[in-house]
């Protein structure tokens, strides 16, 4: 079965108050436990970012920054974006978007 990048996009600040940081962690572990053996790599929250081109560096996020991404396995695109609509993440009011991981055999 192929993999999928689920990056995470806008949702606001992190919570700031320990009560409100165990309510995310909560939620997303709730998250993690329904998508199940289908989460390859339950990923992180991404900080400062650097892009690299050609001949420079600079620092800041890519085109569309990413805030954090998960790793998924599933039989189809489909089946991937159903295994997040119950994510945590867009009751925040982010976004998540659900890219195929190519194989290069």
């Amino acid at each position: 079965m192929p993999n999928f990048l689920v990056t995470y996009h806008g949702g606001g600040p992190m919570p700031s108050s320990p009560e409100a940081v165990e309510q995310m962690k909560a939620a997303f572990g709730a998250w993690v436990g329904s998508a199940g053996p289908a989460l390859v790599d339950p990923g992180a929250p991404l900080a400062a970012a650097k892009t690299v081109s050609s001949g420079s560096v600079r620092s800041g996020h890519a085109d569309g920054p990413a805030e954090g991404y998960s790793v998924l396995t599933a039989a189809s695109i489909d089946d991937a974006v159903k295994l997040v609509e119950s994510h945590p993440f867009l009751k925040r009011g982010g976004t998540l978007e659900v890219s195929e991981a190519l194989s290069l055999d």
